[in-house]
């Protein structure tokens, strides 16, 4: 019976395994030799800096960014801020990696101006006594002139992961005043939400089988879902309702680790990454409804994490190059360090394809990087694949989340487990 058991478990598992041989090889059993640093936009040394928080270390282990935007009358971008979810104690509590062992310190909101590379500290107001604070994905709806921007934050509390729904004010910029607690049962593992209204949001689910399992389930089933790509996670959407209600429902499943997500400037279309695969999903969307239909995929170069669309339309996407790496930061390993990667994907005209399919999808692209992207991940007929920012983990590690603001050209990078913000200047 158990050799029965075995034989079928290995017969399914031995296709996903084959489906992830890319990641396996490039991404987990050999680390990529990436360059101390690299900046398209020029020498990272002068273009490139490190934001912290020199008094009490607090800009830490952010591992996500996002734009609060503000709009004039006419919808124009007036003034552009980014919003920082930064917790120092993520090597101690951490519901997706491991490990829950300290949920009691509290994390951190910062402001940071584009304008004055000034920052500031966010101040929680009325937000419920004794409940934990552990940001992860997050997004602000815009600001139109002058009005308040809602802002919603995954929490992985210690008792169980839910969405905080806060109110920022444009006349009160370092106050995020708490609305209420979002709770689901199909919140099984929120991980990075995208705003389709000021009331509603695609919400990511990375792991069916997570590390708030009993043990030994909690230690063991999550590493198994991620380490051979099971397709078991989801992609929902929530709205809310004036009373508070939510309205649910998973508009795409069989996922391998759903993970960052983001919705176009022209709502037509939404990405989502699926990390264990190595790959950023496209779907288009139908606006009215908000379903999703499967589009095509795009593989990338590293263990894509959190992703957003530029100004422009371009997808910014930004992840892991070699995962051993990243839990051996997270375990504090002695001299551990973790690489960084930034890309950009751009959709390509037909009239681009000047070669027959099968040698286009054969062709070397993103070759001004010291490690081309096109070395690790194949070229596709849909996209092009562009390195915006890429280290070895010397100078910025642990890359998590990266933005571009198309307006200056500068890079705003944030990592898992890194100390700070990077920020590249244009050319």
């Amino acid at each position: 019976m158990v050799y029965k058991i075995v034989t079928i478990f290995t017969v399914l598992l031995v296709p996903l395994i084959y489906r992830s041989g890319r990641v396996l090889k490039h991404n987990v059993l050999n680390l990529p030799i990436l360059p101390e640093a690299y900046y398209i936009g020029g020498d990272y040394k002068e273009r490139c800096t490190v934001v912290r928080d020199e008094t009490a270390n607090t800009i830490n282990y952010c591992e996500d960014i996002t734009f609060w935007d503000h709009l004039d009358e006419q919808d124009r971008l007036a003034r552009r801020f980014v919003l920082l979810g930064c917790d120092p104690n993520r090597k101690a509590w951490n519901t997706v990696m491991g490990p829950l062992r300290d949920p009691e310190p509290f994390a951190f909101l910062w402001l940071y101006s584009t304008e004055s590379g000034a920052l500031q500290p966010v101040t929680l107001d009325n937000y419920p006594e004794g409940h934990d604070f552990h940001p992860l994905g997050m997004e602000v709806y815009p600001s139109k002139a002058g009005a308040p921007s809602n802002l919603f934050i995954v929490n992985h509390a210690r008792a169980n992961t839910t969405i905080e729904q806060f109110v920022l004010d444009p006349t009160q910029p370092t106050t995020a005043v708490h609305v209420r607690t979002l709770t689901s049962p199909y919140f099984v593992s929120p991980n990075s939400v995208a705003l389709t209204s000021p009331t509603s949001f695609y919400v990511s689910n990375d792991h069916l089988m997570t590390r708030r399992l009993p043990s030994p389930f909690g230690k063991t089933l999550p590493v198994i879902e991620s380490l051979a790509a099971l397709p078991f996670s989801w992609l929902a959407h929530v709205t809310i309702s004036p009373d508070g209600a939510l309205q649910h429902k998973i508009v795409a499943f069989g996922v391998p680790f759903a993970n960052g997500v983001a919705v176009s400037h022209d709502g037509s279309q939404v990405a989502l990454s699926a990390t264990t695969l190595g790959e950023v999903y496209f779907y288009d969307r139908n606006q009215s409804t908000n379903d999703l239909k499967f589009s095509h995929s795009v593989p990338v170069p590293f263990l894509p994490d959190n992703i957003m669309y530029a100004d422009d339309g371009a997808l910014i996407v930004t992840g892991h190059p070699h995962f051993p790496s990243v839990a051996a930061v997270a375990a504090n390993k002695p001299g551990a360090k973790a690489a960084s990667w930034t890309v950009s994907i751009r959709p390509i005209s037909d009239t681009t394809r000047t070669k027959s399919e099968k040698d286009f999808v054969k062709r070397a692209y993103d070759l001004r990087a010291p490690l081309s992207a096109s070395a690790i991940a194949p070229a596709v007929l849909t996209h092009e694949i562009e390195t915006l920012f890429q280290s070895d983990g010397s100078v910025f590690g642990t890359s998590a989340t990266g933005l571009v603001d198309t307006r200056t050209g500068t890079l705003y990078v944030s990592g898992l487990y890194e100390e700070g913000m990077l920020v590249c200047g244009p050319k």
